[in-house]
């Protein structure tokens, strides 16, 4: 008996919804193993863990900027372009906020928080939350 095309992308998604998870797991522990050998201020990664959540005050204006806004902070291309230029100015301490980004993103991700879509907060490019 064959399947449609909906259980088959339906059954694929535990494997690839573990595939993406599996990554954010690998994601925050390489940012916390780094910014352990960095020699970071846990004071300041308790302070900081957290900061890449204002990104959602864009759904103060609604789901499609609210989206794109928290996506901005939520990409891991902001952190890893600040991680870069941190090396080249050889700047501890922009290096040790790329990290802690890195590693909110990569926290997220192992949660199943996902990018989000516009149709709303709930609706994330890994699962609905």
């Amino acid at each position: 008996m064959t399947s449609s095309y909906t259980d088959q992308i339906t059954s694929s998604l535990g494997g690839v919804r573990f595939t993406l998870r599996a990554e954010g797991i690998a994601l925050a522990a390489i940012c916390i193993a780094a910014y352990t050998q960095l020699g970071g201020s846990w004071g300041f990664f308790a302070l900081l863990i957290l900061a890449p959540d204002v990104f959602m005050i864009g759904y103060l204006l609604g789901n499609r900027l609210g989206a794109l806004v928290y996506n901005i902070g939520h990409s891991t291309l902001i952190p890893a372009a600040l991680g870069i230029l941190g090396f080249s100015m050889d700047a501890q301490a922009m290096i040790g906020l790329a990290l802690i980004w890195g590693a909110h993103i990569g926290i997220d991700r192992a949660l199943g928080y996902g990018l989000k879509y516009a149709a709303g907060f709930k609706e994330t490019h890994l699962e609905r939350v």
